[in-house]
């Protein structure tokens, strides 16, 4: 029976791996809850790991020199002595630095005790390091034993190579063919469920300009979780009577859920009858949105628009999904753009064959994924010979061309995070300090407004930065980003990746957008009549509360 041995640890890969450890425990972009710090210090050290014991075995195997018995025992023992001095004294400062970010964002500082804290992180990343270690190694010997019984039939350098296709093949079927697509499936079950209730405090409307309500051809029990919320909520006439002093029509919201029609042509035409149904072309503004995965809208976004124009508006939406944006973006990528192309593809259709003057002004707005799919909705082309009036799109995320595009082409003295484009004659950026209306230059007739914090990370994350500095880091930084915020190879991009996942930023910052600079926004991209700035700074008050 063949005896099992545990291979020693890499004393490189050790050391190298110290080191990533304690770059990850330095800040980034939003304050990292206990456990998400654990995994991406876990994550790192394998990462430091796998690099230092792939640099140790690419030495040996181009049979580099290599230092004698006690030279290389001294060598590593003081390398081993500064590796733990720098570990040590970035979990010292650990603490130090996740309260500066947290004060960037007007949070208060966490009490928790410091060696209770670092011995937690401590924890999980061992735990996080052994479970990766573990799968490599199983993968390496699974390697090793296709490789030796191939031996017997083919030249030893071919079964390695064979053995190692063989094993990738098998772990990646296992991994993605099965775990994740198991895992896949149980979220998808779990939100499908989640979907389908029915809250007791969301009454069906009755108001005509709502869907789900009597006289709509879409069931409230259709709309889903998500398209509930976003038609019992908002602004009523009375609240908007209650703030103008003077009758008001009632806003129109259409949310066409992911079960009221089978494919995403028949949830556009379902749409567009809702918009006939409900006279929305009459109204003065029409606002066409795409969700997040969820099926999100967020009320920040909507509910400024509809006390600019006094309820003289409507908001049009489909749901293509009902999985957070991650997931969605992985299971269903295309399903958002389908939908959302499916839906701009009718309602711009009609509304361009209106007469201009008697036509509403139509808007695209989109948040994260919604951003997303906003932007891919359309064709320049297509609409170049009519317009619409403009998009806001907020939080884009990192994937967004449109966005890409303009950064990568921005004004060589604008900041990545604050991009300055072409004059910004077409295409203007915002965040909490900075306002559309704050280029000197003319704003043409068609617009598109990008709301995005510096501290976002779905807006900022980038693939490159596990071997590049990103292009926001470098000075100026935005107000929001603190400045002990440093660049690491591998660590930045796997502290970004988990800052994505970690959320937990308060409105104003990271990926939570504030009532306040929507409101900003908007004012500045359709630049609504009859607004006085004093009467503005009312509106701005009254959304805060």
């Amino acid at each position: 029976m063949r005896r099992i041995r545990l291979t020693p640890l890499s004393t490189i890969g050790l050391l190298l791996g110290t080191l990533f450890f304690a770059f990850s425990l330095s800040p980034s972009l939003v304050p990292r809850p206990f456990a998400f710090q654990g995994t991406v210090a876990g994550l790192s050290f394998a990462a430091g790991y796998a690099i230092g014991t792939g640099l140790a075995w690419l030495w040996h195997y181009l049979e580099l020199p290599e230092l004698r018995r006690r030279p290389a025992q001294i060598l590593r023992g003081i390398a081993g002595a500064l590796c733990a001095v720098v570990a040590i004294g970035f979990m010292w400062r650990a603490a130090e630095w996740q309260n500066r970010v947290r004060e960037l964002m007007e949070l208060e500082a966490e009490l928790a005790t410091q060696p209770l804290t670092v011995a937690g992180i401590a924890a999980v990343a061992a735990a996080v390091f052994l479970a990766a270690l573990a799968i490599v190694r199983l993968f390496r010997a699974t390697f090793r034993f296709l490789s030796e019984r191939m031996q017997r039939y083919i030249p030893r350098r071919v079964s390695h190579l064979v053995g190692i296709t063989l094993a990738i093949a098998l772990f990646w079927t296992l991994i993605d063919g099965v775990i994740f697509t198991f895992a896949l499936h149980a979220a998808d079950r779990s939100y499908q469920q989640v979907d389908a209730l029915i809250e007791d405090d969301h009454d069906q409307p009755q108001a005509t300009e709502r869907t789900g309500s009597p006289g709509s051809s879409v069931e409230w029990r259709d709309l889903g979780r998500q398209g509930r919320n976003f038609i019992s909520s908002g602004p009523t006439a009375d609240d908007l009577e209650d703030f103008f002093g003077e009758p008001v029509p009632t806003p129109i919201r259409i949310y066409i859920g992911l079960n009221a029609a089978d494919d995403p042509e028949d949830r556009a035409r379902l749409a567009l009858e809702e918009l006939h149904r409900t006279e929305a072309f009459d109204r003065s503004v029409l606002v066409l949105a795409t969700p997040t995965g969820t099926g999100w809208i967020d009320p920040a976004a909507a509910d400024p628009i509809e006390y600019l124009y006094g309820g003289d508006t409507a908001i049009v939406t489909a749901q293509y999904s009902y999985l957070p944006s991650p997931l969605a973006l992985m299971v269903e990528g295309h399903y958002g753009t389908e939908t959302a192309r499916a839906l701009f593809e009718k309602v711009y259709g009609y509304w361009s064959r209106l007469p201009e003057a008697e036509r509403p002004e139509l808007y695209l707005h989109g948040l994260s994924l919604g951003a997303l799919n906003s932007d891919r909705s359309f064709d320049v082309y297509d609409i170049i010979q009519d317009p619409f009036d403009g998009a806001l799109w907020s939080g884009p995320p990192f994937r967004s061309e449109t966005w890409q595009t303009v950064t990568a082409r921005r004004d060589a003295r604008s900041p990545a995070w604050l991009p300055v484009f072409r004059d910004g004659e077409v295409v203007r950026f915002a965040n909490q300090h900075t306002g559309f209306d704050d280029l000197d230059t003319e704003w043409g007739p068609f617009r598109i407004g990008f709301l995005q914090y510096a501290s976002d990370p779905i807006t900022f994350f980038e693939p490159e930065s596990a071997f590049r500095e990103p292009a926001w880091m470098q000075t100026p930084r935005g107000p929001d980003v603190a400045d002990e915020l440093r660049w690491y190879p591998v660590v930045t991009m796997l502290q970004l990746a988990a800052d994505m996942a970690a959320g937990g930023a308060p409105p104003g910052y990271g990926h939570t957008y504030a009532v306040e600079d929507y409101l900003d926004a908007w004012v500045a991209l359709a630049e609504p009549r009859g607004w006085e700035e004093a009467e503005i700074e009312r509106l701005r008050n009254h959304l805060a509360r």
